[in-house]
């Protein structure tokens, strides 16, 4: 498996990818359709205008199939205002899950985190993916906060 920047002819295969986002934990109050819409649009404006300090890293094979993508981001911390790197979105394909796909996608993300000077790397999970959870806290990440919502 390699790791590689996105090119223009990824867009496809990550917008595609997207849609598996909405099938893993989000709370009762948050549609499936919400959560692809977002990611979707994030996506998209990826490949038509970049923000500053963005990547989007595709795994493939070595036989060139597409494997799973992260949108990479910079963030600033609320604290001190230090940027950091952020995972903001991962997607591992049905067929590549359980393959290590995730797990080198966040290696070459941290990677990316130390070739730009951060000293952290965040990332969103919802509570209820507890399978995601338990990957995240395996490859060294634990929680920080928790946020709460009420709907009103």
């Amino acid at each position: 498996m390699r790791i590689r920047h996105a090119s223009s002819d990824d867009q496809g295969f990550v917008v595609a990818g997207a849609e598996r986002l909405g099938a893993f934990g989000p709370p009762a109050w948050r549609p499936a359709e919400e959560i692809v819409s977002g990611e979707v649009r994030t996506l998209r404006s990826f490949f038509e205008s970049p923000a500053a300090g963005a990547a989007l890293l595709i795994a493939e094979s070595e036989a060139g199939d597409r494997l799973g993508f992260a949108y990479l981001e910079r963030l600033q911390d609320y604290f001190t205002l230090e940027p950091h790197a952020h995972v903001g979105i991962l997607v591992v394909t049905e067929q590549a899950q359980g393959k290590g796909v995730g797990s080198a996608l966040m290696r070459a993300a941290e990677n990316w985190a130390r070739e730009l000077g951060h000293r952290r790397l965040t990332l969103t999970v919802f509570e209820t993916n507890r399978a995601a959870r338990a990957v995240y806290e395996h490859l060294g990440f634990a929680p920080e906060t928790v946020r709460y919502v009420k709907m009103l």
